[in-house]
């Protein structure tokens, strides 16, 4: 288990610490343009929203392209997947159609959202200027997705660092003004991300054909049209990663909406829990990234005892220090909690709430790992299936019941944000050990086709 785990750990760390890089752009965009105005900052808020759920949809469906190269590189079939890139980068062309005329043209989501006067136009201008960041959004994920899958984490590591870096100064001057260019706000960040977004872009494509390990793919060798097939493979399993991808933010989306409705001081304990909780989700994330890596590769490599084997040590591995993590938050609960706000009405409503976390941490280990290790396999559908009935009916559906004690019969400390709270976190649990179920299944059936081959080429 030792090997495994050291194994994992060398593609997980890179993962995190870009992660972490990446749920730093948000911290800067917020502190930033709260400076700037109110107005703005809310604009923020809602067009982030809209601009979150429509890319992690689209990239979710791009990132089918990691397990599928994962497993051709474990076999040597380098020359597929160049073949595969360039299948994904004609995806990816279809998709920024989609996700342009969703961010330019936001009205309906806008009306639908009932969003007043005074937010609408620059929450318009912040979507449309992401609309054209994500033609190069789309594009550094196909990179990301193929540095993972043949091991290399540290090459979107580096970049994301870099981007981290030119984040602060190009928001500055974008959002305050400055040499010329005169104070844009909130829509400022969007610009400065825009930017950024191109030159990962441009980098990461350049890198696609200088580094030595992209090298035998010959990604850029020759010119190909779509191959129906191949974009038929990729779209199979990207739909329900990128469907999955949706019923998990949106869950949480929505569940702040209805704690909303208890009071700024009930959602200042909520936002607090939920950025605990976001900080602690991204090792877990890590992890399934890497161990999904390592079992596409074992199973491309016609392997599947060690892929099986590399599943459990890396969900064994997450949900363990996903343990010590809850034993740290229930010690340094209350010192924590301070380190957010100095109010002591916020800290008394978050604290019920970060005490849930751990618990809700726990589970969610389990099952983003699980998830990914699926996608190894490249089975995507039930466990989608798994969290729409997880989330979406017991988490909100639940949650709703719980928190706005529906049947008149629930008791006070179950009600309002900690209803939801509970809901979201057994609808984590019900998610975690179905997925985990599943993939025993999933995982037996392959040892038994790879036995049964065994078989047949010994008969012949």
């Amino acid at each position: 288990m030792f090997a495994d785990a050291r194994k994992i750990a060398a593609l997980a760390w890179p993962v995190l610490i870009g992660q972490l890089a990446i749920i730093a752009f948000g911290v800067i965009d917020t502190a930033m343009v709260g400076r700037y105005s109110a107005i703005d900052l809310a604009a923020l808020g809602l067009g982030s929203s809209i601009y979150i759920s429509v890319y992690i949809g689209l990239t979710g469906i791009l990132t089918a392209l990691q397990p599928i190269a994962a497993q051709l590189y474990g076999a040597r079939r380098y020359g597929e997947i160049g073949e595969e890139v360039r299948q994904s980068l004609w995806l990816a062309l279809v998709l920024t159609v989609i996700g342009f005329l969703i961010l330019f043209f936001p009205g309906p989501i806008l009306h639908v959202a009932r969003v007043p006067d005074a937010l609408h136009e620059r929450t318009v201008a912040y979507l449309r200027i992401l609309a054209f960041g994500l033609p190069a959004g789309l594009a550094f994920r196909i990179y990301s997705s193929i540095s993972n899958a043949v091991g290399q984490p540290r090459l979107v590591m580096i970049l994301q660092i870099g981007a981290l870096l030119l984040k602060f100064p190009l928001n500055t001057w974008f959002i305050f003004g400055g040499l010329g260019v005169p104070p844009l706000g909130g829509p400022g960040c969007a610009l400065a991300s825009t930017l950024i977004n191109w030159g990962l872009a441009v980098v990461g494509m350049l890198l696609l054909t200088r580094v030595d390990v992209f090298r035998p793919f010959a990604i850029f060798a020759h010119f190909c049209w779509p191959v129906w097939r191949r974009q038929a493979a990729q779209l199979r399993l990207g739909i329900p990663m990128g469907l999955s991808y949706l019923i998990e933010v949106t869950s949480y989306t929505f569940m702040a909406l209805f704690i909303s409705r208890f009071g700024t001081t009930t959602l200042a304990g909520h936002q607090i829990a939920g950025n605990i909780g976001a900080v602690l989700y991204m090792t877990p994330l890590s992890i399934g990234i890497a161990s999904s890596t390592l079992v596409a590769q074992a199973l491309g490599a016609h392997r599947p005892e060690a892929a099986r084997t590399l599943s459990r040590h890396g969900i064994m591995m997450a949900v363990a220090i996903a343990c010590c993590y809850g034993a740290i938050v229930l010690a340094l609960r209350p010192i924590i909690i301070e380190g957010y706000t100095p109010d002591a009405q916020v800290v008394a409503a978050a604290m019920p709430l970060v005490l849930i976390v751990v618990c809700y941490h726990l589970f969610d280990a389990l099952q983003i790992t699980t998830a990914f290790v699926l996608r190894a396999y490249k089975v995507a559908v039930v466990p989608t299936v798994i969290y729409a009935i997880a989330l979406w009916g017991v988490g909100l559906g639940g949650g709703y019941l719980l928190g706005f004690n529906v049947s008149g019969a629930i008791p006070e400390w179950l009600t309002g944000a900690r209803g939801f709270w509970v809901a979201n976190t057994t609808s984590l649990a019900i998610a975690g050990f179905g997925l985990l179920a599943y993939w025993r299944v999933v995982s037996k059936r392959y040892l038994r086709v790879q036995a049964t081959g065994v078989v047949d080429s010994v008969g012949r």
